[in-house]
Parts: structure tokens; C-alpha cells; sequence
């Protein structure tokens, strides 16, 4: 290894293509993107996707559309100085859930591409379906039915698989393909995830799919990190072989192809790791170890952590972890995170965080016991929509006494919910916990005060901003170093998370009571719905 040694990570995701490039010391040199829309406008895509007119819930992507983003991307890293001579190990990570199919005899053409020619050139007949399924698709209803029915029902398969049936994972889109296009998928050589995808065009063949990543199909059983034979047998004949076998999300697959080394001057010996699934290189990326809790608060709020034991979730979900073969990650996703808490500021606050925060720390921890849980949307942890106000006897009421109350409500009641969640899939609260927050709402520290109180941990920040290619570039140098170093030790040069909140000592009485509460309040609104 050099001291000049740079360490390339990337990401496909669902509306660009993006590179990073990192030094020994994991700080950025490189940048580069490609916007799809607007860089690529003949494939007339809008949000990077192709949306079925006449059938709105396929959702597609063209598949040499990323192929042509590549080549673009490379170019642009060259006019921006970059000197791929200097780079020790390539890693990724892409939209989880889309699929890839490669037409017989694509590998060879990997095998055998000209460095004179574009890739997308090259490429152009190698899939036996031009338009990939991605995980914006929901047409898979029927095909999940077949897959829990397969293992005697939705609980059986989350214990498996990880997760419940959902419309968007891989399992149901490979289905729909062998039910709806049997002759292209007869044709079809290789199934690749878009992540592996990815890897194939940097590896020079087909690329293994990580099992951080191929635990987000349905189709693998992530305990013994094989692929579930009645699963396949119920999904597509043939199809273990035309998804290879698994390989941990760390593993050095090869030197990067003949291509990149005459097309670009890449060196010989540059090695390629396997690309994995945004969340887990999101993971990868804010640098989470088993006693922190990630909790993103943006659109949609989302919750990361590091399970030691696979739990069964029916609503969220449990992947194989991407640093630790033994260890797992959960993801909890509540849909009514930012526009929600934007709708109240509106109507409390005439649309003013300062006026928001104000309203917020005028009203004591507890909030006099009142509780609020507001869902725009049908929420997905629980399945309900609408506001539910109840004061501190535990009674709906249609409206709360005062605005600061309704805003503290609303804050108390997303964070108690949260724990709650959090508490059901096995996390143990101790001393250790710590709560690393990131999302646009990261910068509200009236809120994040709450969010400490609320799971009695402190709260830090960290610019974790593009988080899934910061973990692509840390993976590509991570698994060169795994034999000699830890994860920790390979990323020490990097800054520690900034403490910002710390909760107040009466906490725990104040809202273990409340998390009881909200617990009832859930049972009624499911029973009422039922």
C-alpha cells in the first residue's frame, strides 16, 4: 500500500450516478455526477424513472440509461484531474431492490469489451429486458402472495427473509418477469441487483450479489446467508443459477477489468469490492456500531440499527449486516416524518421554525400527559392514517387546549412512537446508547432535545450528507485492511460525531409511562380498524 493510494466509491441511485473519491486519510479529493434527467434526456425519464401510462404502478428504469451514465461519469472525473493510476480498490452501492437481466452470452461480451468504445455501446444488446423493475414499482401483489403463501404466511417469511412480501423487492419482480415475459427470462443469462449490476461493469464479468444487499429480495434466508431453495422454486425455475451464489458485502472480487486499465490507466493491480444496497452502505457510511442508533429525520423518518440477532419484523425490516458477517442491521421507516411536523409549524407557527421552537420549549417534558400521533399519509408503523389527540386521561379529544401543547404533542408522539418501535425489535437502552441524527430536521436542536428526553440517550450530529458513497469509498478501503485492522481503526482518521443534546435526569419517569401509553393508544386505533 501507498501513501498516494485513492480509494473509489460510487452510487446509483434512483436520479444520478454519483463518484467519490477518497484519500488515505478518507477525506474527499474527487466529485463527480450525473443527473439522469438532465443529462441524459433521450431516455426521456422523469426523477431518473419510466412510469407505465397505462399501468401506474410499474415503475421502470432503462437499463442502458446507467450503463451511459457511466461513461459519462468517467469523463468527468478526468477533466476533473483524476489520475486513476493512483486508485487501490473500487466499491458501490445502488438503489436497493431493481433488478438486472443479462441477455446469454452477455459475460463474454464483459469479458471482451473494446477500450476504444463507449460501454454503452457495447452494451447495448446485452439485456434481455431493456427497462429494469426498481423499487418505486408496486404492480407485484399477487407475486407476494405466492411467495408467503410459499412459507406458510407473512410471519414465517420476515423470520427467513427478513422482511414480509413487499411489492417492491426483487423475489415478486423476478416472478412477474417468468409470468409475464417467460421467453426473456428463458433468454436470460445472469440476474444481477442493480448493485451488482454495477460491480459487473468495473469486474469485467458478472458480479456476485453481497448478501447485505440480496437480503432485501425476499428470497434469501439471512441466517444461513443462502438463498431459500422453496423461495426460488416458487419465484422462477433455473433461478439459483441465474443469481450465482452470495458473497459477503466486504469481498474482493478480482482486479478491475482490461478495459478500465486501457481505456482509463487504471493500474493492474486496482481491486474491486463488492457494491452493495444503499441502506447498508448508508450504514457503512455514518460508521454505526452496535450501541448507536441512526435516526434520519426528513421526509420519511427513518431508523438504523445494529442487531446481533435477527428479530422478526412485520413492519420494517432486517438485512445482513454489510461490516459483520455474525451481526445484523433493522430499518424502521415511519412515511409522516418532515412535511407532517411542516404542516403544524404552518398552522401553529405561520410557517416559522423560530416561533415553532418557541411554542416547543414553553411546554414542560411530558406535556401534561397530552399525546398526539398526526399521519398525513397512511403511515406504515401502524398501517393508519389521520390525527389522534388524546389529553393526559388518556381520552380523544378533537383538538388540544393550546398550540404549544399541539406542537409539543406532535414532537413527543413521532419520538415515543419511535422508541417504542425501536424497543419491540430487541434494542436494549443503557448507559452506551447513543443517538446519531441526520436529515433535514438534524439542524433543529429544539427538536433533537426532545428526541435525547424522549430515548433518554445523548444526541450527536455528523455531516453525514451522501452517506451511502461516503460508505462505498470507506468499504473499498476497509477490505483491503480487514485482515490487519477493524472498521473502527481503518476510519479513526475521520471527525467523531459533535455531541448537540444531552437528556435531562428526570426523563425516564416522565416517558417510560408514556411510551405504555402510546402502546394502548395503538392497540384502540388498530382495533378500531381492524
Amino acid at each position: 500500500m501507498s501513501e498516494e493510494d485513492l480509494y473509489l466509491g460510487l452510487d446509483l441511485s434512483t436520479q444520478q450516478l454519483k463518484a467519490i473519491v477518497l484519500d488515505q486519510n478518507l477525506q474527499r479529493t474527487h466529485e463527480a455526477s450525473v443527473i439522469f434527467d438532465t443529462d441524459l434526456p433521450e431516455f426521456r425519464t422523469h426523477g431518473g424513472v419510466v412510469q407505465d401510462k397505462s399501468n401506474l404502478n410499474v415503475v421502470t428504469a432503462p437499463t442502458l440509461l446507467w450503463v451511459k451514465a457511466l461513461d459519462i461519469l468517467m469523463d468527468r472525473l478526468l477533466v476533473a484531474g483524476m489520475d486513476f493510476a493512483k486508485i487501490a480498490s473500487i466499491s458501490g452501492t445502488a438503489q436497493q431492490h431493481g433488478s438486472v437481466y443479462w441477455l446469454k452470452n452477455a459475460e463474454n461480451t464483459l469479458k471482451t469489451l473494446n477500450p476504444d468504445q463507449f460501454l454503452h455501446i457495447q452494451l447495448n444488446g446485452a439485456f434481455s429486458i431493456q427497462n429494469s423493475p426498481i423499487w418505486m414499482d408496486s404492480s407485484t401483489s399477487q407475486e407476494c402472495e405466492i411467495l408467503e403463501k410459499a412459507v406458510g404466511g407473512p410471519e414465517n417469511l420476515a423470520e427467513i427473509t427478513g422482511s414480509k412480501a413487499y411489492e417492491r423487492f426483487t423475489g415478486a419482480q423476478i416472478a412477474k418477469i417468468y409470468r409475464n415475459k417467460p421467453e426473456s427470462y428463458h433468454n436470460t443469462e445472469r440476474i444481477s441487483l442493480i448493485s451488482s449490476f454495477l460491480c459487473s461493469l468495473f469486474l469485467g464479468k458478472i458480479a456476485p450479489i453481497d448478501i447485505s444487499d440480496g437480503s432485501g429480495m425476499n428470497l434469501l434466508d439471512i441466517k444461513s446467508k443462502r438463498w431459500h431453495q422453496k423461495l426460488l422454486e416458487e419465484t422462477a425455475p433455473n433461478l439459483k443459477e441465474k443469481l450465482g451464489d452470495v458473497v459477503s458485502s466486504y469481498t474482493i472480487l478480482g482486479d478491475v477489468s482490461s478495459y478500465f486499465v486501457d481505456r482509463w490507466c487504471f493500474r493492474t493491480d486496482c481491486k474491486v469490492v463488492a457494491f452493495t444496497g444503499d441502506n447498508p452502505a448508508s450504514l457503512i457510511g455514518m460508521r454505526l456500531s452496535p450501541e448507536w442508533l441512526a435516526v434520519s429525520l426528513g421526509t420519511s423518518d427513518t431508523i438504523f440499527l445494529w442487531l446481533n440477532e435477527p428479530k422478526v419484523l412485520l413492519e420494517g425490516h432486517v438485512f445482513c449486516n454489510p461490516l459483520d458477517d455474525e451481526a445484523y442491521m433493522a430499518l424502521l421507516c415511519f412515511k409522516n416524518g418532515s412535511l407532517t411536523r411542516e404542516r403544524i409549524r404552518d398552522s401553529c407557527a405561520n410557517g416559522s421554525w423560530d416561533l415553532f421552537n418557541q411554542l416547543l420549549e414553553s411546554t414542560p417534558r411530558g406535556n401534561f400527559g397530552n399525546m398526539g400521533l398526526f399521519y398525513d399519509r397512511k403511515e406504515i408503523i401502524p398501517f393508519v392514517s389521520g390525527d389522534f389527540c388524546y389529553n393526559k386521561r388518556g381520552e380523544k379529544v378533537t383538538k388540544f387546549s393550546s398550540l404549544e401543547v399541539q406542537v409539543r404533542a406532535l414532537i413527543e408522539g413521532q419520538f415515543i412512537a419511535k422508541r417504542a418501535h425501536v424497543e419491540d425489535i430487541g434494542f436494549k437502552f443503557n448507559s452506551e446508547t447513543k443517538i446519531l441524527a441526520t436529515g433535514g430536521a438534524s439542524k433543529n436542536k429544539a427538536i433533537l432535545q426532545v428526541l435525547s428526553d424522549v430515548f433518554n440517550s445523548p444526541v450527536y450530529i455528523l455531516d453525514t450528507s451522501n452517506a451511502a458513497v461516503l460508505g462505498s469509498g470507506y468499504q473499498a478501503k476497509y477490505a483491503l485492511y480487514k485482515k490487519e485492522k477493524c472498521f473502527k481503526e481503518v476510519t479513526e482518521n475521520l471527525p467523531e460525531p459533535k455531541l448537540l443534546c444531552s437528556p435531562f435526569q428526570d426523563v425516564e419517569e416522565i416517558y417510560i409511562p408514556m411510551v405504555e401509553k402510546y402502546r394502548k393508544i395503538i392497540d384502540v386505533i388498530n382495533y378500531a380498524n381492524c
